[in-house]
């Protein structure tokens, strides 16, 4: 006896359209998902930049021999705890006159002044930190000098804290290469240009300071400057008194904020994080051709520390 087959069911009917209705649907869902998945990774960098660490760009010779512009740094987040300005928020105007226009201003917007940080705790003295100047959005990096209940001075270019003067020692000059991003002479240390068999170079009178606690680091004096002679300021609580290495040629505590400086001692909730060792360096010379990406890296720079030594 035969057996009946099973019977098939029907296939569901589909109206004309329907089938490009599906695969719209299915491309829909496929770029919905890219985006999402791109919000989560922006999203997780951000919070890295904002809490663990972020990348900075050097963009001056302020803190000349020890940072040189065109370097690369590693800025940790969470060393001093977070304040105001440790979230990394983009703003995106910015950005593109930035791109289109070099406009050169601040891709991130910074958050109104809070007192306070989470975590929080002070600097070490001799720190190179990035910091936010009261009332702007734009980092610069400095090393710390003062700390609450400290006294600066200057006098003749020498530091003095605490009515006692900092350990000076004058060193054998620093041989800088000369390269787009130092060109020694375009804007300052006129006549320090030296020529040898290896190129030239940017001869910077180098003096070696030694702070309180022991920290030691290289200072370029190269002459008289506004910034020599400081009057007896005194620090206040939950305030850091901040100062450039390149100390003839500085825009810091010592300064006004109209003279691009920081006004005095600055709060505490204004320091964004620590500098901790640079990841490469650049010497200007960096074009769109491919080719001109390599020979831009400056050599011996990549994985030196910014921590400063002790005595």
């Amino acid at each position: 006896m035969s057996e009946r087959p099973e019977s098939v069911p029907a296939a569901p009917s589909v109206a004309p359209g329907e089938p490009q209705q599906v695969e719209k649907e299915s491309r829909g869902q496929l770029i919905w998902r890219e985006i999402k998945g791109l919000f989560w990774v922006l999203l997780a960098v951000l919070a890295f930049h904002s809490f663990i660490a972020k990348p900075f760009y050097i963009p001056s010779e302020s803190m000349m021999p020890n940072l040189l512009t065109g370097d690369r740094l590693v800025v940790s987040k969470y060393p001093y705890g977070w304040s105001y300005v440790s979230p990394t928020i983009p703003n995106p105007a910015a950005i593109v006159r930035n791109l289109l226009l070099g406009s050169g201003e601040p891709w991130s917007i910074t958050l109104p002044f809070s007192k306070g940080r989470v975590m929080g705790s002070l600097p070490e003295r001799g720190d190179v930190v990035i910091v936010t100047p009261p009332g702007g959005n734009q980092d610069y990096i400095k090393r710390v000098i003062g700390l609450p209940g400290d006294t600066i001075e200057l006098r003749d270019g020498r530091l003095i804290i605490n009515g006692k003067a900092v350990h000076a020692e004058p060193r054998a000059p620093a041989m800088i290469p000369v390269d787009a991003n130092s060109p020694c002479g375009m804007h300052q240390f006129w006549g320090r240009r030296v020529e040898t068999e290896q190129g030239p170079f940017c001869r910077l009178p180098i003096v070696r300071e030694t702070l309180p606690n022991g920290v030691t680091y290289d200072t370029v004096d190269d002459g008289r400057s506004q910034g020599d002679d400081y009057p007896p300021v005194h620090v206040p609580a939950g305030h850091l008194f901040l100062m450039g290495d390149n100390r003839d040629h500085s825009a810091d505590s010592r300064f006004s904020l109209e003279e691009q400086g920081l006004g005095g001692p600055v709060p505490w909730e204004n320091i964004g994080g620590r500098a901790e060792f640079i990841t490469f360096s650049l010497d200007g010379t960096t074009g769109l051709n491919p080719m001109t990406w390599l020979s831009s890296f400056r050599d011996g720079r990549a994985g030196t520390s910014l921590r400063p030594p002790r005595e």
